[in-house]
């Protein structure tokens, strides 16, 4: 009976030594697929560049709220606004690359390579990879309810008519929607003078009092201001037709084809993040925004999704930050 006890265990040991081999001489991909599988096993830091209320944080909060919960580990959002969201992203640059901090960033990632040059602190296509695209929206045209005009060719006319008079709010230098401004003025040949604001928030109260009679804005942040009726949305910036959520509202591309322009949304990990995690990441993105629960939520603020790889998000964020180079060249738009 002792010797047969004996030799059990020395079975035992030899097969614990022999599936410590085994992994051990594993090859690299399956290790890596193994680690990419069980991650997350503790909290992921989410570095947003934007201030908490707004469209990029009201959306990221959606998402990674469910996929915490598919996870079964949270993904801790942290607001870091500041310098067009630079400092956010810079943060994520020097990072990590092991899936446990990742960036939540805007459409001034793809303005910012232009816009600040060489004083970026980071190099915006080799230290931060794509992981998932979270919203494509348009920028929209929202005019004061007293505003006379109410079309596109009515605009341009009395801008012709009135050159240097008509004002127009953005929420800064740079910004989405000050480039719409600025490819909608070399466009359409006319000069609607840029005023910046400081906080969104003032700007849309002079429009809705009259005092600025235009703002280029999103449509997250125009639908709700188009259903309480507190100002007009004379046209988006997406291809021509409608927006779902904005009926009756037509696209300036069907009279200026180059006025396409978009605010989007997306989440980025550190360059040498391993690419098993990336995948798991948008793999579990892709099934968040497929749930009924959670596309109501976003259909319902106006934040326009779709499946995406990573390689459709690298791909469209090299588009983005050309044509956001060129306006920004063309206007001579300018940081100082």
């Amino acid at each position: 009976m002792m010797e047969h006890r004996v030799a059990t265990r020395r079975a035992g040991r030899r097969a614990l030594l022999a599936a410590t081999a085994a992994a051990f001489t594993a090859p690299p991909h399956v290790l890596r697929a193994q680690g990419a599988a069980a991650y997350p096993t503790r909290a992921v830091r989410v570095v947003n560049a934007y201030s908490a209320g707004g469209t990029a944080d009201t959306v990221c909060r959606i998402l990674l709220n469910a996929l915490s919960e598919r996870l079964g580990q949270q993904f801790v959002v942290e607001n870091r606004p500041g310098a067009a969201g630079t400092i956010a992203a810079a943060t994520v640059a020097r990072a990590p690359a092991d899936g446990y901090t990742l960036l939540y960033d805007a459409t001034a990632h793809s303005v910012n390579p232009a816009l600040f040059g060489a004083r970026l602190p980071y190099n915006t296509e080799r230290d931060l990879v794509p992981v998932f695209l979270a919203m494509v929206s348009p920028n929209t045209l929202m005019v004061t309810n007293g505003f006379e005009q109410k079309t596109i060719p009515e605009l341009v006319a009395y801008a012709k008519a009135n050159p240097g008079k008509l004002d127009c709010a953005t929420a800064g230098i740079g910004t989405a929607q000050h480039v719409t401004l600025e490819l909608f003025n070399h466009a359409a040949g006319v000069r609607i003078n840029h005023i910046v604001y400081r906080e969104i928030a003032a700007a849309r109260n002079d429009l809705f009092s009259g005092r600025v009679p235009l703002n280029f804005s999103n449509v997250p942040a125009a639908v709700p201001i188009f259903r309480a009726g507190r100002a007009r949305i004379m046209a988006h910036c997406g291809p021509p037709g409608e927006l779902s959520v904005l009926p009756g509202v037509p696209a300036i591309a069907e009279h200026y084809p180059e006025v396409v322009t978009y605010e989007w949304n997306g989440l980025f990990a550190p360059a040498g993040t391993p690419e098993e995690i990336v995948r798991r990441l948008n793999a579990e993105l892709n099934a968040v925004i497929r749930d009924a629960t959670v596309a109501e939520r976003l259909t319902a603020l106006g934040a326009l999704t779709r499946a995406n790889t990573p390689e459709e998000f690298s791909a469209f964020r090299a588009q983005q930050i050309e044509l956001h180079t060129r306006v920004v060249r063309l206007a001579n738009i300018r940081i100082d």
